[in-house]
């Protein structure tokens, strides 16, 4: 679809003192626009929150339908990338179009250290997880399966450590995550790696004591010289001589 936009001015504001966000280059891409900047930061290790904002909105509300090098935890570099699909987030739009890209300093409400990618959590039990708080806000803390919330607790102190609950009933499988939220900013959110719920017994040792009881019923009904009917769903063990 064609779109009768004019990018007339493009705006880039410094994120802070030794810190800048320089953009390269806006493109129109069928229906979206790709944004390519540039940010410095003499500190590698910092991150940022960055977002894009648009004349349509008076630059007051943060575009939501973008991708890319935006939202949380960005890092500092050249060449950075952000699609934005505007007949996604304004419809059929006509008109003058200004941008502007935003960045602050971030400091993650958490840092998950104590879960990897793969490690297996048993159901009906309690495991703990361990992080490094970045503030001392109170925070939400849930288990997510699938990305959608499976059990939460409100309101825990950040103080580094969370004994997280299995239910007995939770599902068993993969993609589970761990999601812990800044309750006095919705925006500040650490995930953790994905791992998996297990059963609190394997199967396998829960089928064990039946073949061993199964067993026990086979010896003592060889030794008493009588043999089970085929239907009787005991085993027959040949009787050997002493």
């Amino acid at each position: 679809m064609r779109h009768n936009l004019f990018l007339v001015c493009v705006l880039a504001t410094s994120v802070a003192y030794a810190q800048k966000t320089s953009i390269k280059k806006v493109e129109l891409a069928g229906e979206k626009i790709i944004v390519y900047y540039d940010l410095e930061d003499s500190n590698p290790a910092n991150e940022y929150q960055i977002n894009l904002y648009a004349s349509q909105s008076n630059f007051v509300t943060a575009l939501t339908k973008v991708k890319g090098d935006v939202g949380n935890e960005v890092k500092a570099g050249s060449n950075k990338k952000i699609e934005w699909s505007i007949r996604e987030e304004l419809g059929p739009f006509k008109g003058r179009l200004s941008l502007e890209i935003r960045g602050r300093m971030f400091v993650p409400i958490a840092k998950i250290n104590s879960i990897s990618a793969g490690d297996k959590f048993k159901r009906g039990k309690s495991h703990l997880v361990n992080w490094k708080p970045g503030n001392n806000n109170p925070v939400n803390i849930e288990l997510l399966k699938d990305g959608q919330p499976m059990s939460s607790q409100l309101n825990q102190p950040n103080n580094g450590a969370f004994s997280l609950y299995v239910p007995p009933h939770t599902a068993i499988g993969k993609d589970y995550m761990l999601r812990i939220t800044d309750t006095k900013s919705n925006d500040n959110v650490a995930t953790s790696q994905p791992f998996a719920v297990t059963r609190k017994v394997p199967l396998l040792l829960k089928l064990v004591p039946i073949l061993a009881i199964g067993g026990v019923v086979a010896v003592l009904g060889g030794s008493g010289g009588t043999t089970p009917p085929p239907d009787s769903g005991q085993i027959v063990l040949p009787i050997l001589p002493n």
